[in-house]
């Protein structure tokens, strides 16, 4: 029998733009709550794992040094906006190969601003718009639209339903409510995204204490996978300069993974947080998850499952649309939401009866993961 790990304890620094503090100080705002919450102290846990991309060399250990609780392996995880979820992946592994009992992972960022820039995309790749950029996001939508029935309402629509869901969220840095008319009508960036369907990198933490045993929260499964050559408006990115349209992208092969891992599959989940770097981000989750079929996201949401009063609700948090992506907090920061709606402490924007989650990142084209949670 599998070892079972539960949450026991989470903590949040809330999202948003922080001029008078450092990435430490974030990060130690997340780690004092997580631990208060799990009612641990210093020597309560036996090994950190840190998610960051643009924090420097060693950022966990900075964090933990200034708490005065070193000493344990610290591990340094960045895999772009999956480095959290990456980091809890490998804590997961790490109690369940029997080597610890009870280990921290926690992620913090504090983003340049503008567009997101990384050495992992060659110079051509960037130019051609086939980095993490808005003109890729923006060729994405297209074939989107193309593909799935998606149509520019239902793009303005996604920033509606997750901006309405942010009202709610003290922790996400935009808490405002828009009308599907000034969604459309915000700055075009890249046709056919406007501004309000894109969100915005910025700054934030979340940690979380995991626990070896079943109480509680629940982690069901943990699945981390790569990307295959394929598709070059695929989110695996024309990295051996191959087109290939029949290679899962590597959310499929993550989701196949969690699912078989948890027994269960996507009709069982009650509530989701999904990448939603833009609008169209979000309906391409839909089926790459397969919480419908291909070429079916549009009239998916259109049916309104994804709504909070549907039958499964999509980014109650208010996604990163309206938390904004501090990308190694963002992972984690869903896996939190998650833990408490199933612990029916999400307050207004709680989904009732919700006992099953599903979170999912994608990171930097590379890296997809998917965490089930149960309670």
């Amino acid at each position: 029998m599998s070892v079972e790990v539960s949450i026991a304890g989470v903590g949040m620094h809330p999202f948003g733009r922080f001029d008078d503090k450092s990435v430490v100080d974030l990060g130690v705002h997340a780690l004092r709550q997580a631990l208060e919450d799990a009612g641990i102290e210093r020597g309560g846990f036996q090994a950190a794992y840190c998610g960051t991309v643009y924090s420097g060399v060693a950022a966990g250990h900075k964090v933990l040094t200034a708490m005065g609780m070193t000493g344990m392996p610290i591990v340094n995880v960045e895999a772009g906006c999956a480095s959290g979820a990456a980091a809890l992946d490998l804590g997961v592994g790490a109690i369940r190969s029997g080597r610890y009992d009870t280990v921290l992972v926690f992620g913090m960022e504090k983003m340049p601003r503008g567009i997101i820039r990384s050495s992992f995309f060659e110079p051509w790749r960037e130019e051609a718009g086939l980095a993490v950029t808005p003109a890729y996001f923006a060729l994405r939508a297209q074939r989107l639209m193309l593909e799935s029935g998606v149509t520019r309402r239902m793009l303005a629509e996604v920033s509606v339903k997750n901006h309405a869901n942010g009202v709610h969220n003290p922790d996400a840095m935009f808490r405002k409510q828009f009308t599907v008319e000034q969604v459309l009508d915000s700055k075009m960036v890249c046709d056919p995204l406007t501004l309000f369907m894109l969100c915005s990198p910025n700054e934030g933490a979340a940690a979380i204490v995991l626990r070896r045993g079943a109480s509680g929260t629940t982690i069901a499964a943990s699945a981390l996978r790569s990307h295959l050559p394929g598709s070059v408006l695929g989110e695996h990115t024309p990295l051996a300069g191959l087109i290939d349209d029949t290679a899962p992208p590597p959310t499929t092969l993550a989701a196949t993974a969690a699912f078989e891992e948890a027994g269960i599959g996507p009709e069982d989940i009650h509530v989701c947080e999904v990448q939603d770097t833009d609008s169209a981000r979000e309906l391409n989750s839909y089926e790459e998850l397969g919480l419908c079929g291909a070429g079916e996201a549009g009239a998916f949401f259109a049916s309104g499952h994804t709504q909070m009063t549907g039958r499964l609700p999509v980014n109650p948090s208010g996604g990163l649309l309206s938390k904004g992506e501090p990308l190694g907090a963002s992972g984690l920061g869903q896996v939190i939401e998650l833990h408490r709606h199933l612990r029916g402490e999400a307050g207004p924007r709680q989904v009732q009866g919700a006992k099953v989650g599903l979170a999912h990142t994608v990171g930097r084209g590379a890296n997809a993961s998917v965490v089930i949670l149960k309670q």
